[in-house]
């Protein structure tokens, strides 16, 4: 398992399971598994970063903005500069770029992602053009309220096991029906999610 935003360790101790007993590791790890990828689909990004610069071309029909300073590329989420290497073209021709800024401003500083390219007073090409950029996609660090959100919401797919077709029962509340989406996870991920998306 890779990349979960809440560690086995946390989960155990989320239950009162000590940390030496591996007999339900397989279904905490799997709970930790589907909450962080859920996480993922819904909010249409991931909270993890590549160890290494990878690179993705990108056709920029609909990802450009036009600002008053420049064109804006918007582009998947960046979480560190190292690496990162812009470059225009198609084929096998293409053309480094370096007259631009990352966006929004101080965004790695605040552990936020770069979302986008700006292009001071110019323009990103043709129609044509073909946008290659190599970096390290993702965010810095996982936000506190993603962790949260994964922590909750593997709990929940964890104790499912005891709800068989989505009934739960208790001596204080009776039997009821759990909720479809779990109203607190989803205030912690709602913010993080890809307006449109």
């Amino acid at each position: 398992m890779a990349n979960e935003y809440v560690t086995l360790e946390e989960l155990k101790s989320q239950f009162g399971i000590e940390p030496d007993d591996d007999s339900r590791d397989a279904d905490l790890n799997r709970a930790r598994a589907s909450a962080s990828r859920s996480i993922d689909k819904t909010t249409g990004r991931r909270f993890w970063l590549d160890p290494t610069p990878v690179a993705r071309t990108f056709n920029p029909r609909g990802r450009i903005v036009c600002e008053s300073d420049g064109d804006l590329f918007l582009v998947d989420d960046i979480g560190s500069e190292t690496g990162l290497v812009v470059e225009t073209g198609s084929g096998s021709s293409w053309s480094a770029v370096t007259d631009y800024e990352t966006s929004p401003d101080n965004a790695l500083t605040e552990d936020k992602p770069i979302t986008g390219l700006l292009r001071v007073l110019g323009t990103w090409g043709t129609v044509t053009t073909r946008l290659r950029v190599t970096a390290r996609f993702g965010w810095p660090a996982v936000p506190d309220d993603i962790h949260e959100a994964a922590l909750i919401l593997a709990s929940r797919l964890y104790k499912r096991k005891d709800s068989p077709e989505g009934i739960i029962g208790s001596a204080e509340w009776g039997v009821r029906n759990l909720s479809r989406r779990d109203p607190d996870v989803w205030n912690l991920i709602e913010p993080y999610i890809i307006p449109g998306f």
